[in-house]
């Protein structure tokens, strides 16, 4: 378990070392003009003057809102329906054809509907994380609760454990890796979201941030916030992944006495 984690620690240092290496080397080279593609020197520096003038904490606070807000409502409406369609037959043929349909349209080419449902701003911008994060959390919450142990779920049953006492105490804990997986998937996905609705559906976030930095074609700015960005991505994925690997450790002690008996 030590090495493991040590493997997880030393092996992205030593890939973003060499991805630095790389990018300096071929700065330092002049085999690309700096407007497209800064020094790391000139990105950190830029870096610096955002985080210490103070200009990009609001902005910076309006995406995370957005975000976060998108991520809670995506889940609080995939996870009753993905129980539903656990739950019912009937619900699960009749609702999956349209939800595989769904994806077929990018979230994206929602957001024109969006503006014109909602309006500028905010709530049309959380709207758009939500739908982006729905489908990953839906479908890794059906996979994780239909392959729970049918044994375990028998034993419960003729416990007398009813339909809510069974998925409290007995689906959703052995569903959680699942349900955490697609979590750490949506969250991504919803910071792209609120960058992108910024963009195209207008707001005060880091969004707004790039869209200034792209007009005055300022890169060195542009590369500081896609790394700020890359940073709350990555801190999100990493929390979720690691509260994942001890569901699953749980999940493994739960079956262990099932399979001695």
């Amino acid at each position: 378990m030590k090495g493991f984690g040590r493997r997880e620690l030393i092996a992205p240092l030593l890939l973003g070392a060499l991805i630095l290496g790389a990018w300096w080397l071929l700065t330092s080279l002049g085999a690309v003009p700096d407007y497209t593609l800064p020094t790391p020197r000139a990105v950190l520096a830029s870096l610096r003057d955002m985080l210490v003038g103070g200009e990009i904490w609001p902005y910076l606070g309006m995406t995370l809102l957005e975000a976060v807000g998108g991520a809670l409502l995506g889940t609080a409406v995939a996870l009753p329906l993905a129980v539903l369609i656990h739950r019912s037959r009937w619900f699960s043929a009749a609702t999956q054809p349209y939800l595989g349909a769904t994806q077929a349209i990018p979230a994206i080419a929602l957001a024109p509907l969006l503006v014109l449902w909602i309006g500028y701003g905010l709530w049309a911008i959380v709207a758009l994380c939500a739908l982006m994060v729905f489908f990953p959390i839906l479908i890794s919450t059906v996979v994780g609760l239909r392959h729970v142990d049918p044994d375990v779920v028998d034993a419960a049953r003729i416990d007398g454990a009813g339909s809510w006492t069974l998925l409290r105490h007995v689906e959703a804990p052995l569903a959680l890796p699942s349900v955490l997986a697609g979590l750490r998937n949506g969250v991504t996905l919803s910071v792209t979201g609120a960058v992108v609705g910024e963009m195209v559906m207008g707001g005060n976030g880091i969004g707004t941030i790039l869209t200034v930095q792209r007009d005055a074609v300022d890169t060195a700015g542009m590369f500081a916030s896609i790394l700020i960005l890359c940073v709350i991505a990555s801190t999100a994925y990493s929390l979720i992944h690691t509260w994942e690997q001890r569901s699953q450790v749980i999940e493994s002690l739960t079956r262990r006495p099932s399979k001695g008996t």
